[in-house]
């Protein structure tokens, strides 16, 4: 299997006119192919545009000198679909294409193009050309698939293999105690946020109701985004004492920063999109023994309540944000039984398993 991935690894360089495009790298077996892309934050239509089209580009060129059997692109970002579909027909071989999040109906959803209609039409007719043209199409969620077989797309082409985790790499274990003392929340009932601060996540609605929360909840938010650095002004500027915020930890490190946490919390805005995603926060919570506090309507809300490995308040609504958060932290009963559900649902999204079912999947289009 060979995959292709945006950027080089950092601190190697690279001589030769080939290498200062792509450079390929042995990863657990895996064959990854590292191409150059522009980076540029979450901020700013046309150099995000720019920054998806680098990689598509580099991507389909590094592609054509590969073999392959079965091509598989992923979306987000949208143009890593165009390439994979592109590399398909010059190659003339199938292609599978993995959709992660719909674009560009969750731009639409978070306001991140305003004035861009007419671009988010075409994108729209080039997303169901893509539909059309690849072998299989693999959603993430039921919701997903039920979209676009609304919208056209037979629903033979269409299967569905959600995000999980994976077990052995997020353990149940005690809180590590030099984090805690290092970050000074010993005594604290740990509210953790580890992920993007971005558009959708609709965090600084979160800290505008931290002030109302009980004396010992503290909120723990580590990761970087469009949306980081108004927040971290918005701690300042509204003197925030129950709030720490740190940028992205090594993913080696997660599992730790993910076990001084009491609750994990997963908001998004409040918006029909949303109903459709499944956040993979979830999973390696859950795995972990975290309480789930959702902000999510839809599919997410369905897999909480029916595994009972949480609680669920309606996104943006502060009442009730601040009612499920304090019963989490004040009522014990609650918060075992929540806890002790989780593993319930972790397994039941066994990313092991979850590979099984894309590999069939994968078989069947490559036939």
């Amino acid at each position: 299997m060979i995959t292709c991935a945006p950027n080089f690894p950092q601190g190697k360089v690279y001589a030769g006119y080939r290498n200062r495009i792509w450079q390929r790298e042995e990863v657990d077996g895996i064959t990854v192919i590292w191409v150059w892309s522009y980076i540029a934050a979450n901020a700013g239509f046309a150099k995000r545009v720019l920054d998806y089209v680098s990689y598509a580009v580099l991507a389909f060129f590094a592609s054509l000198f590969v073999r392959t059997d079965l091509i598989v692109a992923t979306s987000p970002q949208f143009f890593t679909a165009v390439a994979g579909y592109l590399a398909s027909v010059f190659k003339r071989t199938p292609w599978v294409m993995e959709v992660r999040d719909l674009w560009p109906e969750s731009i639409r959803a978070v306001g991140a193009a305003p004035g861009k209609e007419k671009w988010l039409d075409r994108l729209e007719k080039l997303e169901l050309f893509l539909y059309r043209k690849a072998a299989k199409v693999v959603v993430v969620t039921h919701a997903f698939k039920d979209n676009l077989i609304r919208r056209g797309v037979p629903a033979e082409k269409v299967a569905v293999v959600t995000n999980g985790v994976l077990t052995a790499k997020f353990p149940r274990q005690a809180k590590d105690p030099a984090l805690l003392a290092a970050l000074g929340l010993e005594d604290k009932f740990v509210v953790g946020y580890l992920g993007t601060h971005g558009m959708a996540h609709k965090l600084d609605f979160i800290l505008n109701h931290a002030p109302a929360a009980a004396p010992n909840v503290h909120f723990l938010f580590i990761g970087g985004g469009a949306q980081k650095a108004a927040l971290e002004q918005q701690v300042a500027d509204q003197q925030l004492t129950n709030v720490t915020m740190l940028p992205p930890v090594p993913k080696a490190e997660v599992a730790r920063y993910i076990s001084i946490t009491d609750v994990a919390l997963v908001p998004l805005r409040r918006s029909d999109t949303f109903k459709t995603v499944i956040p993979s926060k979830i999973f390696e919570n859950a795995a972990m023994g975290k309480p789930i506090l959702l902000g999510v309507e839809g599919e997410s809300e369905a897999i909480i309540r029916k595994y009972g490995a949480g609680l669920c308040f309606l996104p943006e609504d502060g009442d009730d944000f601040l009612h499920q958060l304090n019963r989490l932290a004040t009522e014990g009963a609650i918060y075992r039984a929540c806890q002790q559900h989780c593993q319930a649902l972790a397994e039941a999204y066994d990313r092991n398993a979850l590979a099984r079912e894309m590999l069939a999947v994968l078989q069947v289009a490559a036939e």
